[in-house]
């Protein structure tokens, strides 16, 4: 069964983008990207020895972290609004 299904992903992208087909703005893959890192730290806490899995989450980590730059950089508000959506930063 997979966890993250196409009804999953439009939902996030309405949620979050400016469409269920939105799936390019900045906003819509940093909540893809918060979903994907969150579900990937619940499999860790079981698997602790599990470093393929451990890796791409990093990479993941890593690459929301340069979408939330630029989009600091293009559009504060936005970035703003999204960080507190997501309740990312504390």
């Amino acid at each position: 069964m997979a966890y993250l299904t196409a009804e999953k992903k439009q939902e996030l992208f309405g949620q979050y983008g400016k469409s269920n087909t939105d799936t390019g703005s900045p906003e819509s893959q940093i909540a893809l990207f918060s979903y994907r890192i969150a579900h990937l730290t619940e499999h860790l806490k079981n698997n602790r020895h599990d470093f393929g899995t451990q890796r791409a989450m990093l990479r993941m980590i890593g690459k929301r972290r340069q979408l939330l730059e630029y989009l600091k950089e293009i559009d504060i508000e936005r970035y703003r609004a999204i960080i507190k959506k997501l309740n990312l930063r504390k």
